[in-house]
């Protein structure tokens, strides 16, 4: 008789031990209500730049429909190795040091894959974006979580780093302006981390999706620090400053052996990014300055508004000097990050993400997207102000 067939257990063990993402299973329960104000997918809601699509719909036109080069349209690699000389102080050649991706997430799991070895350990600083953790165990590497404070406005402390340093550590992720919190760095603080990595041998990877959307302050990259560059594979992308996350297009950049690495596991899974979205990100970069810097100053506005709401309703929030993100402490209430977000949609039907899909320290957060429109963030600080009065 044949063996009973259990299809689970065919599942790879670093695949089968991944939760899904908290984000998208609390969003299952938000879809088919109806009237919910949504503070929860990190999406832009502008659509767009009309000169952005343009250039995809002209790239259409012209027949531009083909495959391009493993490594991306080579006159999209020339401009954004001009902006980021210009932006960022780092200097890339286009031709074998500028990776094009399907978004920056696929460049991330790319970077991973490509410098990881199974039981490798990676350091990266929490409350995080989701996919962090569960990309490192897909690489076959050790996630390390660092947490970070509120009251440091969630920045991230060289010596809290060095203190979970092994004679495993590889790669140090870093993100900011971060996801969930809108915590940024200054430069003093990222020296300190980069003398860190030099000395301890370190490779970093840095995702500075939301670099653009630094309110205060001047963005650094800690790839353009004496000595880091060539130990550092950047990632960047177009979805949130440009508002383009349908089109899915980011980028890697790196030193060439690296480069060729990810290039080589790129070139068998997915092949290459589309052409027309390539052709929209040369659009951007060389004319969206302007649409980034207006959609810039409008998050700016939510900010000020919803961060001072939440404190007037006694919801301690700081002060998020990056991304759309606000990340207020919701344990005076004396619910969970999950109770609180489940209780606030039900009741006031205003949805945001418990803390807690951003790992165990962003248990008693919960995160509050201001990439809605201004009349929609005063409805939803309402109705807040009246679920938070009703639970204290």
């Amino acid at each position: 008789m044949a063996a009973n067939f259990v299809p689970q257990n065919l599942i790879a063990r670093n695949v089968r031990d991944i939760p899904r993402s908290g984000i998208r299973d609390f969003f299952d329960i938000v879809q088919g209500m109806k009237d919910v104000i949504s503070l929860g997918v990190g999406e832009p809601d502008f659509v767009t730049p009309w000169h952005i699509r343009e250039a995809a719909i002209y790239a259409l036109e012209q027949g531009k429909t083909s495959y391009t080069s493993n490594l991306g349209l080579l006159r999209l690699r020339e401009v954004l190795a001009s902006h980021l000389a210009h932006n960022f102080g780092v200097t890339y050649q286009p031709k074998n040091q500028i990776l094009i991706a399907v978004g920056v997430s696929e460049a991330m799991d790319l970077a991973l894959r490509a410098v990881i070895n199974p039981g490798d350990e990676v350091i990266y600083h929490e409350p995080c974006y989701v996919s962090y953790s569960p990309s490192i165990a897909m690489a076959h590497g050790v996630p390390v979580a660092v947490s970070c404070r509120a009251e440091d406005g969630f920045a991230v402390d060289a010596a809290a780093i060095e203190r979970v340093i092994t004679s495993r550590s590889k790669v140090l992720i870093l993100n900011f302006p971060t996801n969930p919190t809108g915590g940024t760095m200054t430069c003093e603080a990222l020296q300190a981390i980069a003398q860190l990595v030099l000395r301890h041998n370190l490779m970093v990877i840095t995702d500075e999706i939301y670099s653009e959307l630094t309110f205060e302050g001047t963005h650094v990259s800690i790839a353009s620090l004496p000595g880091m560059v060539d130990r550092t594979i950047f990632l960047h992308g177009f979805s949130k400053a440009y508002a383009m996350t349908g089109f899915r297009i980011g980028y890697a950049c790196g030193p060439v052996e690296i480069i060729e690495a990810m290039m080589k596991i790129h070139q068998y899974s997915m092949l290459c990014a589309s052409i027309i979205s390539q052709e929209a990100a040369i659009e951007a970069i060389l004319h969206g300055e302007a649409d980034m810097r207006e959609m810039r100053d409008q998050y700016a506005l939510r900010r000020n508004l919803i961060v001072k709401s939440l404190n007037d309703m006694g919801l301690k929030c700081h002060f998020p000097r990056g991304s759309f993100y606000a990340f207020p402490r919701i344990s005076s209430t004396g619910l969970s990050s999950k109770e609180f977000a489940l209780k606030l949609l039900e009741r006031e039907k205003v949805a945001c993400v418990p803390g807690s899909a951003f790992g165990p320290s962003g248990e008693g957060f919960v995160r509050c997207c201001f990439a809605t429109a201004l009349d929609r963030v005063e409805i939803a600080m309402e109705r807040m102000a009246r679920f938070v009065k009703s639970v204290q």
